[in-house]
């Protein structure tokens, strides 16, 4: 097992990587402690059959700067694969600005391929690598050096079988002409706006049943604080106070340090300092907000009545469509999408792209009742009807 230390050695395996069609990677990272992901190695493999072409960056135990491999990611000669990429992703955007392209992420092609909902990478290692995944070392502390041989192992493997299912799914998706498709769904992942936190949208991320514009506008300028705060000093959210803390802050409006004091929910470092001074602050802009500038609840969907009955036919034309497209129905349409579509709504995803093909343009023929619905045997048969 090799692991690269200095940035001399980064900088001969990336040239090498560029020579060649693909390289995996993964990471390992921690968050408990931070706002940001704290980095803590880097795996990543060459096209071959055993280890000689797979290496560990160690970002935190040497002299290494990992520009080289940031010219890897923008290399667009070499396919960068990963599995559920989405945290690998954000990291390298916060710290340097780079979304690795071309990019293939083997859980979304899993779930195009018939993998089933979110497939895990030890369930493809199983099926496709047809190799047992040692997950001892899952939750151990990354940033501890030195890492043990253990560790090592665990780290490599989550690149070195990562190629032969990228070479079976990738295979798979030209055999079946659905390239395409995974490349649709990955504009979301290499859009850099996924990956942008911004405070002023924070209070988008809070669940609540209180659409007041009013009530709204304290949790909105509460979220906006606290993540700016958090940001500023790379602690998580929740150090700063939790989202039931929030809404009951929310809800209660404190003006001053002794109204603050009474809220139930609320950390002790947070009823004092620079904490409890943003909180008081938040709560009176929000209640100062202007009438023209409340925050609105969105009500697009909520305010549809789903006819039930569709609702349940819409549900038996997915499972069957998606059945026989062998594809995670999840992938398709949620079950919110289902209910949006049974009420009228027509601004959903499963209505546009390569989802329409395999399932929107019969929903549709169905919600405008120019389709039925048969058994047939184990099968659901669609019975196109007559005008009229």
């Amino acid at each position: 097992m090799r692991t690269l230390t200095n940035t001399e050695e980064l900088t001969a395996f990336c040239r090498e990587a560029m020579t060649r069609p693909y390289v995996t990677v993964d990471t390992e990272f921690l968050r408990e402690r931070t706002y940001y992901s704290k980095l803590c190695l880097v795996q990543l493999a060459m096209p071959g059959e055993d280890d000689a072409d797979a290496v560990l960056v160690d970002p935190i135990a040497g002299d290494l700067d990992l520009a080289p491999l940031y010219e890897l990611f923008r290399h667009e000669g070499t396919v960068k694969v990963f599995h559920a990429a989405r945290q690998d992703l954000e990291i390298f955007y916060v710290d340097a600005g780079v979304i690795p392209k071309p990019l293939f992420d083997t859980q979304v092609a899993a779930m195009v391929c018939g993998f089933g909902e979110q497939v895990g990478y030890e369930t493809l290692v199983r099926k496709i690598a047809k190799a047992p995944l040692d997950k001892s070392s899952r939750f151990t502390d990354w940033s501890r050096r030195p890492l043990t041989d253990a560790q090592k192992t665990y780290a490599l493997a989550d690149v070195t079988h990562l190629r032969q299912i990228y070479e079976h799914l990738a295979r798979r998706l030209k055999e079946t002409g659905r390239t395409g498709w995974v490349e649709e769904e990955l504009s979301t992942l290499t859009d850099p706006a996924t990956y942008e936190l911004h405070p002023s949208d924070a209070w988008k991320r809070i669940k609540t049943r209180n659409d007041s514009p009013r009530f709204l506008a304290v949790v909105r300028e509460l979220a906006r604080f606290r993540e700016g705060y958090a940001q500023s000093r790379d602690i998580p959210r929740s150090r700063v106070f939790k989202d039931d803390a929030l809404l009951e802050l929310a809800s209660t409006k404190p003006r001053d340090q002794q109204e603050l004091s009474r809220a139930r929910l609320l950390l002790r470092e947070a009823r004092k300092g620079e904490i409890a001074e943003g909180i008081l602050t938040a709560v009176r802009v929000g209640l100062e907000c202007p009438q023209q500038d409340l925050p609105q609840p969105e009500r697009g969907r909520d305010k549809l009545q789903a006819n039930p009955a569709l609702a349940d036919l819409l549900r038996v034309l997915l499972k069957a469509k998606t059945e026989q497209a062998g594809v995670a129905s999840k992938l398709i349409a949620s079950a919110a999408d289902l209910d949006a579509l049974a009420g009228g709504a027509r601004d959903v995803a499963a209505l546009r792209g390569w989802r329409r093909e395999v399932f929107g343009a019969d929903a549709l023929r169905l919600c405008e009742g120019g389709i039925a619905l048969a058994a047939k045997g184990r099968n659901v048969a669609v019975v196109d009807l007559p005008e009229g």
